[in-house]
């Protein structure tokens, strides 16, 4: 595939990053492709290894690598490289429903386990070595918006439908793929969101910087005119749940993995909550769970609503993953005076260790754009590791001022506190981004849906509903109860986007089967 000798004559080379100077005035998405010559060598680089374990998705040491959609990489790639870019699109298009925003968001396990980079550490953006993995992310993210550009992307409209509809409920990736493929496959299907948007995370848990929302706009209304029907801001209650049931022929659960996990510590100060010793932080004014936080400078940007403003303002985030990061480069365009942002784990290393070989995800150090940008800005890197916060002090008006960080180490499986380790920095805005404990109790309640012990919506292996006992199943769909389904972070715990579009399109083809008897999903 691409070139037989391309990966030995082209050096990898990523889309041109905006320099930080610039980007951190706008939310502005700030990665711009190469030209089409510099992107067809790129695909030239993808060589006919055999065994591409780039669409593989295997487990390895208990993480995975390679594409969970299993995209046909080597032969879009191929397209790519020889200027056909509806036939690329044609072959990408037949495993992913949505490349527009995995070619944005995406970790790229793919370029992972590509064996290009099977020689190389260095698995930054900053990566240029002729052993490098191929460019397979900016790949696909410019083959989606070719295709766009140049009229490839038409609305495919079912021709005959199948009488049969659908509710899905919550209109984030999983929510998406699973109408998107029911809709293709000739049912009707409604979908309905509790915000005023779609999109779930894509809309406002992840940063304009990193998706603009206008390209979910364009999906949304590619999907209308295919014959998806959207309505926004519905929550589940009641009567809801009555007149699904009473009106549809299946229920699709997306509703994500939205119950913020908590920051506990002592509150010092004038709150109600002041010296307790093992306190909810996020009811102290000025500190904010991160979605919530990243969700007003969206809907701001929007509409201009009112929003946090971290401006002038020292912040301290608590998490580091893919969240985390977007919340420093959020504060950075907001203005802060400083960012600090605190780790339980250990530093990953910088190269792969022995016991971490190709085609293993690598673990290693990871420098994102947040990151970089508060180097640039504050001339330090912003993360402190296996740090967490101890407590918090509120000024004479109750507001945050402060934080007392500890170091901490686990013990036993056991996080403890290192004594002596403490230290007092100054905080007006602590943002919590410490992950996800599963899906939000009243939309499971309401449903009568059955939960594992880590709060993801339990499925059953009849389709009848009547095996009752319900357990998470990675590979099963239909709930506990008959015609309800689920899918996405709902159903497999806080996940990345192109596992919930995988989960989406599985989802599909269970309920699919349970309408119809068979399926050719």
């Amino acid at each position: 595939m691409g070139k037989p000798t391309g990966f030995l004559e082209f050096d990898r080379v990523n889309n041109y990053d905006v320099p930080v100077a610039e980007r951190i005035k706008n939310f502005e998405e700030f990665h711009k492709p190469l030209d089409d010559e510099a992107r067809q060598e790129q695909a030239a680089r993808c060589m006919n290894c055999g065994v591409p374990f780039c669409q593989s998705a295997m487990k390895l040491s208990g993480m995975v690598t390679g594409c969970p959609l299993h995209n046909l990489i080597p032969e879009w790639n191929d397209m790519i490289y020889r200027g056909n870019t509806a036939h690329a699109y044609s072959r990408l298009h037949q495993t992913s429903n949505f490349p527009e925003f995995t070619g944005r968001v995406c970790p790229a396990l793919c370029e992972k386990a590509c064996i290009n980079g099977q020689y190389s550490n260095a698995l930054s953006s900053s990566t240029t070595s002729p052993v490098s993995a191929v460019t397979i992310h900016d790949n696909e993210l410019w083959l989606i918006e070719k295709a766009f550009a140049e009229g490839v992307v038409q609305p495919q409209i079912p021709e005959i439908r199948s009488g049969k509809k659908i509710a899905v409920i919550g209109a984030g990736p999983s929510g998406l793929a699973t109408a998107d493929t029911l809709n293709h496959r000739g049912h009707s299907v409604t979908v309905f969101e509790r915000e005023d948007r779609i999109g779930g995370l894509l809309m406002y848990g992840i940063p304009n910087m990193k998706l603009d929302k206008s390209v979910i706009d364009r999906r949304q209304k590619l999907m209308e005119e295919e014959g998806v029907v959207f309505k926004t801001s519905v929550n589940v209650d009641e009567a809801l749940v009555k007149e699904l049931k009473e009106t549809f022929d299946a229920v699709v659960l997306c509703c994500g993995a939205k119950k913020a996990r908590p920051l506990v510590g002592e509150i010092h100060g004038k709150t109600k909550a002041a010296d307790k010793k093992a306190a909810d932080l996020s009811q102290v004014p000025g500190v904010y769970y991160a979605v919530d936080f990243l969700t007003s400078t969206t809907k701001h940007l929007l509409s201009g609503s009112d929003y946090i403003s971290a401006k002038g303002k020292d912040v301290v985030v608590v998490g580091g993953g893919d969240t985390g990061n977007d919340c420093i480069g959020t504060v950075i365009r907001h203005g802060c005076k400083s960012v600090t942002a605190l780790e339980m784990m250990p530093k990953p290393p910088v190269e792969r260790a022995e016991s971490n070989p190709w085609p293993q995800w690598p673990k290693v150090l990871k420098t994102d754009y947040g990151h970089e940008e508060a180097i640039e800005v504050f001339g330090h890197d912003p993360r402190v590791y296996e740090t967490t916060v101890k407590s918090v002090a509120t000024d004479e008006k109750g507001n945050l001022k402060e934080i007392t960080t500890v170091q901490v180490t686990f013990k036993d499986g056991k996080l403890v506190f290192v004594e002596g380790s403490e230290k007092t920095i100054p905080c007006q805005i602590l943002l919590i981004a410490a992950g996800f404990l599963g899906a939000e109790e009243y939309v499971t309640k309401a449903f009568g849906v059955k939960l594992d012990g880590r709060n993801r919506v339990a499925t059953v292996t009849d389709p009848e509903g009547k095996n009752t006992k319900a357990e998470y199943m990675e590979d099963e769909y239909q709930t506990c109860v008959p015609g309800v389904f689920t899918a996405g972070d709902m159903h497999r715990g806080q996940s990345l986007v192109v596992w919930a579009i995988y989960e989406g399109r599985c989802c599909a083809k269970a309920v699919d089967e349970y309408l119809m008897g068979y399926s050719n999903l």
